[in-house]
């Protein structure tokens, strides 16, 4: 290769599409959701990710009797909760608890199985406020879905935050890298996952990995990718596994979630809390849970 050919400028990845919440429901009695994934049909475009719900924001009433998900199970996979606003307290069959705010993330490995409760914390219910939050689903390779379960508190004090160019805003690096900055989410697969504040008329270019599959959630504000058409509130911005190259611009004050990762060439199974390859899999998962293998809340 002639020395000109190495030196020629990142491509720039392309927009497959812009899409709008495939469908609302409420998960339990504490959190509305929105999800952008997999209602819109998305699979091979955003894998390793599985699932995005939007939560809120909403405001919750003073209530003595926090609102929540009770004790539910899961198998195959991570889930990823970003806070924003609100406070949220998890327990679960492996031992652990804890209480996440805003700019904190909970990072908990599934896997062989674990069963867990998702509530308002109490203070915070009894005094009311606003939840906003995101859920991600990111998924296992076959050869780790029936790895050891995991749990990891990522608190704001340990998110690198980067201030961008010019004022431009400021990116936190929850797993991955950005200049040099590396984020503090182990993760099984290669994963880029950055919470981007972007200032109107502002814009941040990002080198990431040719190869791998890259979403850009727009929570509030105006956004557009590579010179796209505008996405707005509550809205994806899907763009090609080719290419490495992408600027984000910001039309208004914008929030936005970069998720990338290496694409899981696998068959994907899925039914309620559990995702596996096979669907005899999902039948043994669904008989572990009720034999009481993935244990129980006490």
């Amino acid at each position: 290769m002639s020395h000109h050919e190495t030196i020629q400028t990142a491509a720039t990845k392309n927009i497959v599409g812009i899409y709008q919440p495939g469908s609302a429901h409420m998960v339990g009695d504490g959190f509305p959701v929105r999800n952008l994934f997999p209602s819109n049909e998305l699979d091979r475009e955003v894998s390793p990710f599985l699932m995005l719900d939007y939560a809120g924001p909403q405001y919750f009433t003073p209530t003595d009797h926090p609102r929540g998900v009770g004790e539910h199970p899961h198998r195959g996979f991570e889930m990823v909760t970003i806070v924003y606003e609100g406070m949220v307290a998890h327990r679960d069959s492996a031992g652990n608890a804890g209480v996440i705010g805003p700019g904190d993330v909970q990072w908990m490995t599934a896997a062989s199985g674990i069963v867990h409760e998702e509530l308002h914390e109490k203070e915070w219910a009894k005094n009311g406020g606003t939840l906003h939050a995101i859920q991600l689903w990111v998924n296992l390779p076959k050869a780790s879905k029936m790895s050891a379960p995991g749990y990891q508190t990522i608190l704001n004090d340990n998110i690198p935050a980067v201030e961008l160019d010019g004022g431009a805003g400021r990116l936190r690096v929850i797993a991955g890298s950005f200049l040099g900055h590396k984020g503090p989410a182990r993760t099984f697969t290669p994963v880029e996952l950055y919470d981007l504040q972007l200032k109107a008329g502002k814009r941040v270019s990002l080198s990431l990995h040719e190869g791998h599959n890259t979403s850009i959630f727009v929570l509030e504000g105006l956004a557009s990718v590579n010179g796209s058409q505008v996405a707005g509130d509550a809205e994806l911005i899907v763009c090609t596994r080719d290419g490495s190259h992408v600027t984000v611009e910001a039309q208004k004050d914008s929030r936005l979630l970069v998720m990338a990762g290496e694409l899981i060439e696998e068959p994907i199974a899925r039914y309620g809390p559990f995702v596996m390859n096979t669907r005899a899999e999902l039948m043994q998962a669904a008989q572990d849970y009720q034999a009481g293998k993935m244990g129980h809340l006490s």
